[in-house]
């Protein structure tokens, strides 16, 4: 069962310049910045209370948050939900005609199995599974 928003995802230009302006001006503690080498992205984690804010940012040009952050800036990229039972929701959201990006669960960036459907949910914006 979906459980709540587990965090949003946003697909940043510039990781480093985006975690000064915005713990500067929240007067947040600045969380490290992790490369991802196998995902050519750098990652960094702001806690809000309940909901986390998932910055990312491609290493390398061409990929498709790289070519998108071009194109029209800083943008949310995705929302997280957290579900207790990924493999069960999946099958829920299928058979109300969602579609997911792949047919099993992979492991996400914080290890944890995630899974995105690709449309049907929230118009454009791509929403991961995620356990918690």
């Amino acid at each position: 069962m979906i459980q709540g928003i587990g965090h949003i995802g946003i697909a940043v230009k510039d990781i480093e310049q985006v975690l000064d302006q915005f713990c500067k001006s929240l007067a947040l503690e600045r969380p490290e910045v992790k490369e991802v080498p196998e995902r050519r992205m750098k990652v960094a984690i702001l806690k809000l209370g309940a909901v986390q804010l998932e910055l990312l940012e491609e290493t390398e040009s061409g990929g498709i948050l790289s070519g998108s952050v071009k194109e029209r800036g800083d943008f949310i990229h995705h929302l997280c939900l957290i579900t207790d039972n990924i493999d069960k929701d999946i099958l829920k959201l299928e058979s109300r005609g969602v579609k997911m990006a792949q047919d099993e669960p992979s492991t996400g960036l914080r290890g944890k199995r995630v899974s995105f459907a690709t449309s049907g949910i929230l118009g454009d914006i791509p929403i991961e599974l995620s356990e918690p």
